[in-house]
């Protein structure tokens, strides 16, 4: 055991005694098959060192195998995680009304601004999300100021740690801590094991046990080898001017070395940059090819449902990767509509596990809570939303200055109270009344329609 600076990730702490790698998730890993060890063991998703795929080194982990170089699986990785990277995280208190506002001043609110060092929110939040996408598991590392009283035990820093660095461990009473090897970032500078406490730990849906996320990689593995190799055999088609290979073939017998040599000529005169060239074939020769062609073997169809199969697994809309894709919504605003679908099928259950797990881990007091601002994803169209505000306020649930705020105006004198008209009257009340009394009550308020007209005419 070893311990890292004042104020870091983790303490000191001895290793309980029932903690031992034999009683740890016995079974667990090799039940996830091969596709496990190809994605934990052969750096399938990362290449085995910084620079090694700029130098061709051909590894399990090399960039042409490894599902971040299909687009589908980018484009739906690094969309959710920009999108939620976009959402800024709000404190909130709840008043006596039951309402929720910002808190502008609090001691847990800088760390969700800046969380460390090195990043800013919303690198942060992509890092969390692209962690917790690829590998199934998000491991927050949090640092908390221990210099005593007022303040002690905030979270001052937040890192999202290296998975393949994390462990969890689990005690004979069912305790869990946290095994963490070395890493330079959080400066974590030898193997150390710490108290789930000190680790926020969000996952994917966890197949096999509840401690391990399970990435939707797992469920479009397949799809996405054979999206890579229909772009790496299509790469090559076309390097060669679609021109496959295919064979020579004389209408008598020939020796070895004849044979040999008309095939070095052939592939010295009509391969790589010499494609194209005029190719006379004498003595009875005649050239037959011998692999399909693109359109015969169908590899836009094959690769359009290799996109769509990887949005499957992401739950990630369709449209977003084929334009083609958009549902025929009726109605003016159909952006606002699939942006809503987008935010409810995709990117919620994301948002709110984010907002609980940090409500926890920086343990908030009681009435508090985390909340991250969606109004950037699902924001109107400027006609669709003063359109929404006027009947707001003419509804008379909404205030005028309420109203102005949402359009970024400022505040207007007498603009704090919502407004109805007065010839508005309770159901129950006009049920409650005579003939007599309703039929007063009715002229009554047409005076007062008749009145208010007159004033306006008068102002105009």
């Amino acid at each position: 055991m070893a311990s890292t600076r004042k104020g870091s990730v983790v303490k000191r702490k001895r290793a309980p005694k029932a903690i031992s790698s034999g009683t740890i998730f016995p079974g667990l890993w090799p039940s996830m098959g091969s596709w496990s060890t190809s994605l934990f063991n052969n750096g399938w998703l990362q290449e085995p060192f910084t620079g090694a795929w700029q130098r061709n080194i051909s590894t399990p982990g090399d960039r042409a195998s490894s599902p971040l170089a299909f687009s589908a699986v980018n484009c739906c990785v690094t969309g959710i995680a920009s999108d939620i990277g976009k959402l800024r995280p709000k404190l909130m208190r709840e008043d006596s009304e039951g309402i929720w506002t910002e808190i502008q001043a609090s001691p847990f609110a800088p760390v969700l601004d800046t969380p460390n060092s090195y990043q800013n929110r919303i690198q942060f939040l992509e890092s969390w999300i692209l962690s917790k996408l690829l590998y199934g598991n998000t491991y927050i590392g949090l640092e908390r100021d221990d210099r005593g009283s007022p303040g002690a035990g905030v979270v001052r820093t937040m890192h999202v740690l290296d998975p393949m660095r994390v462990r969890p461990l689990i005690t004979s009473d069912g305790t869990v801590y946290y095994q963490l090897y070395p890493d330079r970032l959080p400066n974590i500078q030898e193997e150390i094991i710490v108290p789930a406490s000190e680790i926020i730990h969000d996952r994917m849906e966890a197949l096999w046990h509840p401690l391990i996320g399970v990435s939707p990689l797992y469920a479009c593995a397949a799809t996405v080898g054979l999206g890579n190799s229909i772009q790496s055999n299509s790469q090559t088609f076309f390097a060669n001017a679609s021109q496959p290979g295919g064979m020579l073939t004389a209408p008598g017998r020939i020796s070895d070395d004849t044979a040999a040599r008309l095939k070095t000529t052939f592939e010295e005169r009509f391969s790589g940059v010499n494609i194209g060239r005029l190719f006379v074939a004498g003595d009875g020769l005649e050239f037959k090819p011998f692999a399909l062609t693109a359109e015969a073997s169908q590899l836009v169809d094959q690769l359009k449902w290799s996109v769509e199969d990887v949005a499957r697994a992401f739950h990630y809309p369709a449209y977003k990767l084929d334009s083609t894709k958009v549902p025929p919504y009726s109605g003016n605003n159909i952006r606002e509509t699939l942006a809503l679908q987008y935010l409810s099928d995709c990117l919620q259950k994301h948002i709110e596990s984010i907002e609980l797990l940090l409500e926890r881990g920086l343990s908030l007091p009681s009435g508090q809570h985390v909340e991250l601002d969606t109004d950037i994803l699902t924001r109107m169209d400027t006609a669709a939303m003063y359109t929404a505000i006027t009947e707001g306020i003419q509804g008379g649930w909404l205030a005028p200055n309420e109203g102005r705020n949402r359009a970024n105006l400022r505040k207007v004198s007498g603009g704090d109270t919502p407004y109805m008209q007065q010839q508005n009257f309770p159901l129950a009340a006009l049920a409650s009344q005579t003939p007599q009394a309703s039929a007063q009550a009715a002229a009554r308020a047409l005076e007062d329609f008749a009145f208010s007209e007159m004033q306006e005419a008068m102002l105009a």
